[in-house]
């Protein structure tokens, strides 16, 4: 069976537990989701972002005061 494209550039397949998940053009999974809508919207979203490029992301560290 050929996979039915989606922006000509992943498709995506239910697995066995329910769950979705996307494949690029070279088999390789990119994003789970739990129904067939996030899992083509998150793909948009992650790939977009992979072609554009990521925003730099912050971290922060805290500290706990006292004793634990």
């Amino acid at each position: 069976m050929n996979p039915e494209w989606i922006d000509d550039a992943f498709y995506i397949k239910k697995q066995r537990w329910g769950t979705w998940v996307s494949y690029d053009k070279e088999d390789k999974p990119i994003i789970t989701s739990l129904t067939e809508e996030q899992c083509i919207s998150a793909t948009r979203f992650y790939l977009k972002g992979r072609q554009e490029g990521f925003t730099e992301s912050q971290t922060y560290e805290g500290v706990v005061g006292g004793k634990l």
